[in-house]
């Protein structure tokens, strides 16, 4: 099983695929220089099974790596895994 992370910034979403096959998205909307995180999806049929935490995780580490971008949670989803890996609030406190 391979997934994968695909950023479209003129629709300010992030999909996940899973296999080649779209699994879920992230909305956001940037404000300065901060990106917020207003929405999570994974296809209700998957649910359950850690995909959703996959897909947070892998949208946290492309902004991480790609961005300057503080991360600010809106989603509640976000807000809960933000606050069971304290390992990636740093991405709340960037300039």
């Amino acid at each position: 099983m391979s997934t994968e992370v695909l950023h479209l910034p003129g629709q300010n979403r992030y999909l996940f695929e899973k296999d080649g096959k779209q699994v879920g998205l992230t909305d956001y909307t940037l404000r300065g220089n901060s990106i917020h995180i207003t929405h999570t999806e994974i296809d209700p049929h998957l649910r359950g099974g850690g995909l959703g935490s996959e897909m947070v995780q892998g949208v946290l580490d492309t902004i991480r790596t790609e961005t300057g971008y503080r991360v600010v949670a809106e989603c509640p989803f976000v807000v809960d895994w933000l606050e069971r890996h304290p390992e990636y609030q740093e991405l709340e406190l960037r300039g």
